[in-house]
């Protein structure tokens, strides 16, 4: 893509008429769209991903709903979306090739953090049929151990205290509903496209949960008028950076505050289980299934466990991006064998797709060079993450009786990069996850002692269940597989399981 001449023009609506050639625009106008859906967390997954298939959707004449945007934490959209009409840059990088497309789905931005008045607002507005959600695995204020709603959760202590002043978005959920029940009764289709198994069962439990404390029928009314589908979403998108922006600026001649960045893949599969009208995402390129159950544990356990697994392996082998792990020859041999020989085994049939050929596929894309994905982005949140993407296979593995040597490595390093939080990595990235604090506490307190560290986070109740735990065979791989990352050369640990490996194919 040649350079353009450099402007202080803003994208915006007046500017659609005007982009640079080589720039793909919105192919229908936008002033007769309607806002039939809402969505809530518009960061840039949901830009790469829902907003495309519903501009897709727009350009074939196939529907005339737009999409009312909605944040309750930052960022904020005012400065952004907001002041650019809703339009935005999605940029795809595939090696040295970029592509630009400006995407014109999101019709309206409404920033609610300050208080839940114009979310509500929005969410219980008759003429929107159905809500998606990109809120992360901390926004369902649950426990990933056992997916239960944590009453615990200050946000849910609080929405129990002032339900009609919600916090934390299952809260809201509830109170959007309660408005709809109350002033119109218009059905919803509430759909989670957040990276977690049954995520639409996970959405639907914590948003009943507290409609049933408030017991004056609103659980009643949700079970009867609301419906929950899941679903799996699919496409690496990597935190904009300014990088980006000044791309957009350079090579564009426009300017962006609001562009984000994705690789070529994208894959969505919805399940069939809808209150009222939905867009027909179908008919581009979307699936709709009866169960998405074997879609989820593929991605996850196979591109999701790559993920975390190269980031903190990556981090603690001194690499900033997936792509340097993966091109790192002992890390990717090892994640390779991981996925094949102990998560690949744990999934059931997936029609239409070969397991070894997903493999592949998978690491070709974290090997995009273009597509910088930084470890440390990956890593967060990582204790709302182990469970669907290395608990489950492993505990499975367990039952069986089978090895879990290999799975259990990411495990040990995900506690060995929040026990080496401050001391390594806090004075150049502030490592997010909702343990962090906890873990490293308990460093604080027992010191570098890998059989007593591991013992204690191994005790944390909301990530590991009590039989995972308590199991000798997982608690003793971990702690062993702990203690070798603590120590000066993190990475023997992986040499020594590949030479094992290796020894064992000869023989």
């Amino acid at each position: 893509m040649s350079a353009a001449p450099i402007s202080a023009e803003t994208l915006g609506p007046s500017l659609l008429d005007r982009l640079p050639q080589g720039v793909q625009g919105p192919a229908y106008a936008r002033s007769p769209l309607v806002a039939g859906m809402a969505h809530l967390g518009v960061g840039a997954f949901h830009r790469c991903h829902q907003a495309e298939y519903t501009d897709d959707l727009l350009g074939c004449g196939l529907t005339r709903s737009g999409i009312v945007g909605i944040n309750i934490r930052p960022p904020g959209l005012a400065e952004t979306l907001g002041r650019q009409g809703g339009l935005y840059t999605r940029l795809v990088r595939d090696g040295d090739r970029t592509t630009a497309r400006v995407i014109g789905s999101i019709v309206r931005v409404v920033d609610s953090q300050d208080g839940p008045a114009p979310a509500l607002t929005a969410l219980a507005d008759p003429a929107i049929d159905i809500v998606t959600l990109t809120v992360t695995e901390k926004g369902y204020c649950h426990r990933p151990a056992g997916g239960a709603l944590d009453w615990d959760h200050p946000d849910i202590v609080h929405d129990l205290a002032e339900p009609l002043a919600p916090r934390s978005v299952p809260g809201l959920l509830a109170q959007a509903l309660e408005l709809r029940r109350t002033s119109h009764g218009r059905p919803l289709t509430l759909m989670s496209c957040d990276n977690i198994p049954a995520n639409g069962a996970l959405l639907e439990r914590v948003v009943a949960a507290l409609a049933e404390r408030r017991r004056d029928g609103l659980a009643e009314w949700i079970a009867a008028n609301a419906t929950f589908p899941s679903t799996m979403v699919d496409r690496i998108a990597p935190a904009p950076t300014g990088a980006d922006a000044a791309f957009v600026a350079q090579s564009l001649g426009y300017r962006d505050a609001a562009v984000v960045v994705a690789e070529p893949f994208r894959q969505w599969v919805i399940e069939a289980r809808f209150a009222g009208p939905v867009p027909p995402w179908d008919r581009a390129g979307a699936s709709v299934v009866d169960d998405v159950e074997p879609f989820e544990h593929l991605k996850m356990r196979v591109l999701n466990a790559a993920q975390s697994t190269l980031a903190y392996l990556g981090v603690l082998a001194g690499h900033e991006h997936t792509f340097e792990g993966i091109a790192d020859p002992l890390l990717a041999a090892f994640v390779r064998r991981m996925l094949v020989e102990e998560s690949v085994p744990t999934l059931r049939p997936v029609p239409g797709i070969e397991p070894a050929a997903y493999v592949k596929q998978s690491l070709a894309r974290l090997a995009n060079t273009a597509i910088r994905h930084r470890n440390h982005q990956i890593a967060t949140d990582g204790s709302q993450k182990i469970v669907q993407r290395l608990l489950d296979p492993v505990r499975e593995r367990l039952g069986r009786g089978q090895g879990i040597a290999l799975l259990a490595v990411p495990v040990a390093a995900w506690m060995a990069y929040l026990v080496l939080a401050s001391e390594r990595f806090g004075r150049r990235w502030a490592v997010q996850d909702p343990l962090a604090p906890r873990v490293a506490g308990i460093a604080d307190r027992i010191g570098r002692d890998p059989p007593a560290l591991a013992a204690a986070i191994l005790g944390i109740d909301t990530v590991f269940d009590r039989a995972l735990a308590a199991d000798a065979t997982f608690a003793g791989t971990v702690t062993r597989t702990l203690d070798g990352l603590l120590g000066g050369d993190p990475l023997a640990v992986i040499r020594r399981l590949c030479d094992a490996a290796d020894v064992g194919q000869r023989t």
